[in-house]
Parts: C-alpha cells; sequence; structure tokens
C-alpha cells in the first residue's frame, strides 16, 4: 500500500533547485508526494518515462541524523544491491535515487508470509556478513541518554515509572552481554514495514537515516516488532536467518533486543513531540507499554 499525502507548497522550489543540480534541468512532468513519518518524500517523473525518488529532511532531523553518516550506509547499501541507486546525497540531507517502479510498500501483512520473511532474512545476512566496518556508530545507549537529555531539557514528560524501567533494562543488557558477546555489523536499525519494498520480482530495503554499527539482532528484533511478528514467525525468521533451529540463549538475545529497540524508539518518539506534538505522544507510549511486556517475557523465560 502506498500513502500519498498533500504536495508541501514550500517544498516544490527545493525539488527545482535539487532537479538543476542532478539533472542540469528543472523541468519535470508530475510530482506525487509519499508518505513518511518525518522527511517530505515525491515521486518525480521526468519526460513522462523516468521517475525518481526526491527525499527532502525533514523539520528537526538535524538534531538526530547525521547525513553524511546516512550517505555512507546508503552507498554501502547500494553497493550490496540492498536498495537501488542512488543519483545525488545532498549535505543537507535531500537524497535523489531511482523510483522502483510498480513498487509495492510491504505491510504487516506481507511481512508475515514466508516468502517476505526469507527475502528479508536474505538480505540481512548480505548486510550483517559484508564485512565492511562503516564508521558510523550506532550506541543505542548512547543515543538513549542524548535523547533523554533533550527530553529533560524541553519539558516534555517520561512515562510512568520510567526510571525504574531504565534500571531494569540496564540490568538486562549486562546480562545479554555476558552470555551473548556482541560483534558490531553493519545494520539498518530502522527496518519499519513501509521500508521493504518489492518491485522487479525481488525485494528492497530503503532508508537508510538510523544505520549504523550494531548488533545484528537489532535488525531481527526490530522487524519482528514492526510486523507484529507471532512466535511462529520469529521462528521461522531465525532460522532463515542463522541456518539453524534457535538456542535458548539466542531466543533471549532476541527478546531483549526487541526490548532495546522499544527503549531507545520510546525516547526518539518522546523527542519528537515538540516538532509532532499529540501523534508521536501516543506512539511513545505505545511502545512503552510493549517493552514493559517485552521485559516480563525476558524475566519469565
Amino acid at each position: 500500500m502506498k500513502i500519498i499525502r498533500e504536495i508541501e507548497k514550500t517544498d516544490v522550489p527545493y525539488i527545482i533547485r535539487t532537479l538543476e543540480k542532478v539533472f542540469g534541468s528543472s523541468d519535470y512532468n508530475s510530482l506525487e508526494r509519499l508518505g513518511g513519518n518525518t522527511n517530505h518524500s515525491y515521486r518525480v517523473s521526468i519526460d513522462g518515462n523516468h521517475d525518481y525518488l526526491v527525499r527532502l529532511p525533514g523539520e528537526g532531523t538535524e538534531t538526530v541524523i547525521n547525513r553524511k553518516n546516512e550517505q555512507i550506509s546508503t552507498q554501502l547499501a547500494c553497493d550490496l544491491d540492498i536498495d537501488v541507486p542512488l543519483l545525488y546525497f545532498g549535505e543537507d540531507g535531500t537524497k535523489v535515487m531511482e523510483y522502483i517502479p510498480n513498487a509495492l510498500t510491504m505491510d504487516e501483512e506481507m511481512m508475515r508470509r514466508k516468502e517476505n520473511i526469507r527475502d528479508v532474512a536474505s538480505i540481512f545476512q548480505k548486510l550483517h556478513s559484508c564485512n565492511v566496518n562503516t564508521g558510523v556508530p550506532f550506541e543505542v545507549f548512547d543515543m538513549a541518554a542524548i535523547y533523554e537529555k533533550f527530553i529533560y531539557e524541553n519539558n516534555v514528560s517520561m512515562p510512568s515509572g520510567y526510571s525504574e524501567v531504565k534500571k531494569q533494562v540496564i540490568s538486562i543488557k549486562s546480562e545479554i552481554d555476558k552470555s551473548s558477546p556482541v560483534q558490531k555489523v553493519p545494520c539498518h536499525n530502522d527496518p519499519l514495514c513501509e521500508n521493504w519494498i518489492r518491485g522487479n520480482d525481488r525485494m528492497y530495503l530503503v532508508d537508510w537515516e538510523y544505520a549504523g554499527m550494531n548488533d545484528a539482532m537489532w535488525d531481527i528484533a526490530a522487524v519482528s516488532i514492526e510486523a507484529c511478528y507471532e512466535k511462529q514467525h520469529d521462528q521461522y525468521l531465525l532460522e532463515c536467518y542463522l541456518g539453524h533451529i534457535p538456542d535458548p540463549i539466542e531466543w533471549k538475545h532476541l527478546i531483549a533486543s526487541k526490548i532495546y529497540v522499544d527503549y531507545l524508539w520510546t525516547l526518539w518518539a518522546k523527542m519528537r513531540v515538540p516538532f509532532d506534538g499529540q501523534a508521536m505522544e501516543d506512539w511513545a507510549n505505545e511502545r512503552y507499554a510493549r517493552m514493559l511486556r517485552f521485559i516480563q517475557e525476558y524475566q519469565c523465560f
């Protein structure tokens, strides 16, 4: 399903200037705004035959996204043939890529199909085993501290019981680090259903804003959360990805990673409240409540 939104008139001059930089001409046939939480993305048709994706950075994203780092990870994904070719990446995060014809954006139901789970596992295997150190950090708990500082400084309320829950999360991390030493590899880190696109008879993984060196299990956990996987889906994903039936330590690692995912994005959403209002407040509360359930699941494992 493709979400289409109303074109922002103030975006049009930026798009025109970008087209001039990339193609030497600002002429286009049609402009269509696509979905997205924080950025403004457009499908731009040129000469009636060629379609491109133009992504403009959203308000406030400069406070949390290093665009130079995003460019590094995006280029790696293109080199690995995981994402579509990159044509332009500006210092401010403006991006132009090829548009996938007849693109089908994944949703929860589609992401639960076995053939798509296999594709997800295959793409993550390719990314995680590429033996490239991008030099782009994704230090979950360092980022959480930055988000937390911003939240307090801007007088955004924290979820109920946050201080005690934070201690539980740190304790779980300490336990997992002892039983499952983490090797940092290139990760996408934000594999929402909407970031998986099927087209040209294959799957693509797009939007590398939060990509960086991280524990590979984060990506697996994030897909599971975003696609609302049940245990049988997690089982199949882990088997496809690992190449064997997961053992108890690998299961605990997955559950712990789900906790980390919702912990970080709860704080990220809280930090976005001054920019995006109640929608982000609701999203933060939803993730926080789910994180509490994952903590309980971990403690009962």
